[in-house]
């Protein structure tokens, strides 16, 4: 598929600087492809950061100026919620391990500047889940999903508990002990991320995943779970991960020898061609194709042609102007893929054939 359907937002993207020659017509693909990217508080900070933002219009600039101080709000709230998870665990001596947007935010990295936070993921080890369950739920925040089928399914057979929301402040946490599932295909060992995690800060007791395991488990979310609705804001997320940490020389050998040792060859192998295909990303020659054919020996990749085809759709925004006839089928594939990249077949036909069978029973009406 070609990308000049998204041309305009993907320059936005890495090349900020073209935004000062778009014409009003362009701003409004831009801003309604960015929107539905959940991308507009990015291309904003990218504007104010690269000179543009003094000849962006009045119309669009509204538009951005809304969505950078809803992020840049989120962010503080984000800040006062992580020092009360902080809290929660410091009985159970336990650190707060943020993953995703929490992580880069609190760490400062040029992958949190416009990027939207809408709950907190951490990551704990597995034997103490019920520990730190306990502790949260002394601390406020309580399971919200009564379903008894999707409890035994996150617990049984999932990387995170079912989602935790705080009674006073209707924050979401998802407490993770891995960041695939234990059935998944994939199996890299938690036990490796949580030895090798670095101070987001000054606080101790406030940490992310070390610099390869960031972008790891940033690739691994992205191309194995299998929805990609929101697929180009994490593509953005590893662009940010990638040029920030890339400046050192000696964190290329030191990622692709972390994603042998934990088994992510594959989502890599993607995670460097489609942010290079889409955002232009620098990496070291040879790498992509040397991950290429490790990962397609172990048969964790699809075809080039075929895996081009599906997430060069897929990957895109989800509006009518970055779509074709295709987009819908090749999202499709890709979530069954997801689905079946987690699950032994036997689990995913129950699984699949349990959720078709909820929707179709009629809601209950609350008297």
């Amino acid at each position: 598929m070609s990308t000049r359907s998204v041309a305009v937002l993907l320059a936005a993207l890495h090349r900020p600087a073209s935004m000062a020659d778009l014409s009003l017509a362009q701003w409004d693909v831009l801003i309604r492809q960015g929107r539905r990217a959940d991308l507009l508080a990015r291309i904003g900070e990218n504007a104010r950061l690269h000179g543009v933002w003094d000849s962006t219009p009045a119309q669009p600039r509204r538009h951005l100026e809304s969505a950078m101080k809803l992020a840049t709000r989120q962010h503080l709230e984000l800040h006062h919620e992580v020092q009360a998870i902080s809290r929660a665990l410091q009985p159970l001596g336990e650190p707060a391990v943020l993953l995703k947007g929490a992580a880069y935010t609190l760490a400062g990295l040029a992958a949190a500047r416009g990027r939207m936070v809408s709950d907190v993921d951490i990551l704990v080890p597995r034997h103490r889940l019920t520990e730190v369950e306990s502790a949260l739920m002394m601390a406020g925040w309580v399971q919200t999903n009564r379903d008894a089928y999707d409890q035994q399914y996150y617990r049984k057979w999932m990387h995170e508990l079912p989602p935790l929301r705080h009674v006073k402040r209707g924050s979401v946490l998802d407490v993770h002990h891995a960041i695939l599932p234990p059935t998944a295909r994939l199996k890299p060992d938690s036990a490796l991320l949580l030895v090798d995690t670095v101070a987001a800060g000054e606080d101790e007791r406030i940490r992310v995943l070390g610099k390869p395991d960031m972008v790891l488990h940033s690739a691994a979310h992205l191309f194995h779970e299998g929805e990609l609705e929101m697929g180009l804001r994490g593509l953005v997320d590893l662009d940010a991960l990638l040029r920030e940490f890339g400046q050192e020389e000696s964190f290329w050998p030191a990622l692709q020898a972390r994603a042998q040792v934990l088994d992510l060859e594959g989502p890599l192998h993607q995670a460097l061609r489609y942010t290079r295909l889409l955002m232009q990303t620098p990496a070291p020659d040879g790498m992509e194709a040397e991950l290429g054919l490790a990962a397609r020996r172990r048969g964790a990749v699809m075809r080039p042609g075929l895996q081009d085809a599906l997430f060069l759709r897929a990957l895109l925004p989800d509006h009518a102007t970055a779509s074709d006839r295709w987009t819908p089928l090749a999202r499709w594939f890709l979530y069954l893929r997801g689905h079946w990249l987690r699950m032994p077949p036997a689990l995913l036909a129950w699984h699949l054939m349990r959720k078709l069978f909820k929707s179709l029973q009629p809601e209950r009406s609350i008297p």
